[in-house]
Parts: structure tokens; C-alpha cells; sequence
């Protein structure tokens, strides 16, 4: 079952980032949140802006050449994972991260595709940008798959 949950607009970089300060309160253990969308659309800023919401312990960047980067985020809260999937093929690669999903809020960076086996419930975040380079303007569009996003408001 997939409902869409937000369709919104982003003019700056700030707003993605304001935008993961709001989204991050919605957020729980277990939570699988999918960010798709070409290189530069925003999705590690919209990251960094959950983080920073969490507390999370160190710097929120691309984990790009070590596929996954997890972040504490204090005592009794769950950890902030943070994904890059772009050199995985399969939800078996993305498993084989052996990543602790129950007890973690994970990001994943490229992930459309890879829940197959991991979990029934995610989170997708598209982000579309101005092709032209002209602005900085995204268009998002946040959809909820399964129970857990089910008349969740964002």
C-alpha cells in the first residue's frame, strides 16, 4: 500500500535542510526512509538536517566510499544510519551491511529497489531539480509504503 503523503517545494538548500530539522520528529526505530534523485538534488543536505534534529555524533556527509556510516545520537535514542547505495545491486547487498534496522532510523542514499526482504514499511523521498541549472528549486513528492505511513502527516 503506498500513499503519498507530501508533495512540496524547495527554493534553497537551507529549506531541504530546515525540511530534515521537521522531518526527523516524525521519525522512529525502525524507520526506513529512501532518498532517490540525480547527484546534486539535495539528499545528503536533507540528511544532514535529520541528523542534526536527532543529535547525532559526527559529521553527517555522503558516506559514499564506505557505503554506510552510522551516528549515535544519545543515550536511549536510535541510531542514525546513513546509506549510500549507489554500487549496490540488490536488497541482499544492502542487507549483507548487516545493519541493526529494528533498533535504527536508516537513511539510504539510492535505495529505490532495495527493500525487497528488509522491510513491509518505508519511507520514499523523491527529489526532482531544475534540470537547467538555472535554480535551486526541488520538487519532492514523499511517499509512505505500508502500516507504519498510513495516515502518518507530514
Amino acid at each position: 500500500m503506498a500513499t503519498v503523503l507530501a508533495k512540496l517545494t524547495i527554493e534553497t538548500p537551507e529549506e531541504m535542510h530546515e525540511l530534515g530539522l521537521r522531518l526527523a520528529a516524525v521519525f522512529q526505530a525502525g524507520d526506513l526512509i529512501l532518498l532517490t534523485g540525480p547527484l546534486g538534488a539535495g539528499k545528503t543536505t536533507l540528511t544532514r538536517g535529520i541528523g542534526e534534529a536527532l543529535g547525532a555524533i559526527g559529521n553527517v556527509s555522503s558516506p559514499t566510499f564506505v557505503l554506510a556510516r552510522t551516528h549515535s545520537c544519545g543515550e536511549g535514542r536510535p541510531a542514525l544510519v546513513h546509506v549510500d547505495a549507489y554500487r549496490l545491486s540488490s536488497a541482499a547487498e544492502l542487507d549483507d551491511l548487516d545493519i541493526d534496522f529494528p533498533n535504527s532510523i536508516t537513511i539510504v542514499e539510492w535505495g529505490k529497489g532495495l527493500t525487497d526482504g528488509i522491510t513491509d514499511d518505508w519511507l520514499e523521498i523523491e527529489i526532482e531539480r531544475d534540470h537547467t541549472g538555472e535554480s535551486e528549486v526541488r520538487e519532492l513528492v514523499l511517499t509512505g509504503y505500508g502500516e507504519r505511513w498510513a495516515g502518518v502527516s507530514i
